[in-house]
């Protein structure tokens, strides 16, 4: 089913200019290449408080490990030649899990319980985690989370954050596309992490 919707998608699709990867979207399916993010730099450190970091919500455009295209505010498409190392809701897990472990000033940053008793846990809604490229013009990556933070010893919502990115990638090709995903992402954990330590000291 899934294989139909996606066949049906690239044929409705309008055509793309340029000999980039958008190009080639109705290209047959070949062996992908993989790619995946970076979490924020750091030398982490000792802190207080146990943080859990639930799996990213999302809508079923996203949860894939595919990498979204959207020719215009109604299509969505993916890139032919290129994946996620993991589905992006656990990539972005993934990489807020990494980007507060290395930030510090937790006694443990963890994806989930375990067996332990968390002090907060984080909740993330992925809104946008796509390249927006209409026809003719550069594609601009856009990140977007809502950011909602559990305070678990009365399970009360103790903050909310929204946080929005965006870079524009420099033409069309999959390598120019992946690095603005990596900048527009680094933009959003830039504001992520930092938000997140500073509410649970």
């Amino acid at each position: 089913m899934r294989a139909l919707i996606l066949t049906a998608a690239l044929a409705a699709a309008l055509p793309l200019s340029g000999c980039g990867a958008f190009s080639s979207l109705s290209r047959a399916s070949e062996a992908l290449d993989t790619y995946t993010l970076s979490p924020l730099p750091g030398q982490g450190g000792s802190g207080s408080g146990i943080t859990v970091v639930e799996a990213a919500s999302s809508g079923g455009a996203l949860a894939t490990d595919r990498i979204l295209i959207k020719p215009s505010r109604v299509q969505a498409q993916y890139l032919p030649d290129a994946r996620w190392s993991d589905p992006a809701p656990a990539l972005v897990q993934t990489l807020l899990v990494g980007s507060l472990q290395n930030a510090g000033g937790f006694r443990l940053v963890a994806r989930d319980a375990a067996g332990l008793v968390p002090d907060y846990t984080l909740m993330t809604e992925l809104r946008d985690f796509q390249a927006e490229a209409p026809p003719g013009q550069p594609p601009v990556v856009k990140v977007g989370l809502t950011l909602t933070l559990i305070r678990e010893d009365d399970r009360s919502i103790l903050a909310t954050r929204r946080v929005d990115a965006r870079a524009q990638a420099l033409s069309d090709a999959t390598g120019d596309v992946i690095v603005a995903f990596e900048a527009a992402t680094t933009q959003a954990l830039s504001e992520a992490a930092p938000w997140v330590r500073s509410r649970t000291r």
